[in-house]
C-alpha cells in the first residue's frame, strides 16, 4: 500500500487491539515487569509513555509510508494514532485487571486508600499499576503497530 491514501476503519481498530493484546500478555504476567514498576521513577514512567508515542508514530508514519497529514484527526493528531496509543495503554490494563495481576504481585500496598462503598484500593498498588502498564505499553504498540501496517 505504498503511496496510498488509506482511510482509517473500525477494522484498523480491531486489528490493533489483537496485535496490542497479542504482545502485551506475557508481560502483564511477570513478576520482573511488577517488581520493575514497583521500583520506577515517575520520570522513568513518563519515559516510557514517549517511548510509546514513539515507537507508534515511527511505526505507523515512518516504516509504513503513511501520510499522516492526508488521515483524519482528533484535535491535530490523526485518529490511527490516537486509536493505537489507546489501544496500547488499554489492553495492557484491561489484562493486567483480567488476570488479577496486581493482587497477585503486589502486597495490597499500605497507607492511604481510595475507595467507594467500602472497596478500597490502596494508591500505592494504583501507581505501581499505572507504572506496569506503561512498561507493558512499550510492547504491546509494537504489537498492535505492526498489526495496523501489516493488515
Amino acid at each position: 500500500m505504498v503511496g496510498a491514501t488509506r482511510r482509517f476503519k473500525l477494522a484498523d481498530t480491531a486489528q490493533q487491539i489483537v496485535g496490542g493484546f497479542l504482545l502485551a500478555g506475557p508481560f502483564v504476567v511477570t513478576e520482573e515487569v511488577w517488581t520493575l514498576a514497583a521500583d520506577m521513577t515517575w520520570v522513568q514512567a513518563l519515559a516510557t509513555v514517549g517511548i510509546v508515542l514513539g515507537i507508534g508514530y515511527g511505526t505507523l508514519y515512518k516504516a509504513d509510508d503513511r501520510d499522516p497529514d492526508s488521515e483524519s484527526e482528533v484535535g491535530g493528531v490523526p485518529l490511527r494514532f490516537v486509536s493505537l496509543v489507546l489501544v496500547s495503554y488499554c489492553s495492557v490494563l484491561v489484562l493486567a485487571l483480567a488476570f488479577g495481576a496486581p493482587g497477585t504481585f503486589l502486597d495490597g500496598g499500605t497507607g492511604t486508600t481510595v475507595g467507594v462503598g467500602g472497596f478500597g484500593v490502596a494508591v500505592e498498588t494504583i501507581e505501581v499499576t499505572l507504572k506496569a502498564v506503561s512498561v507493558g505499553a512499550v510492547f504491546s504498540v509494537i504489537g498492535a503497530a505492526t498489526a495496523d501496517s501489516l493488515f
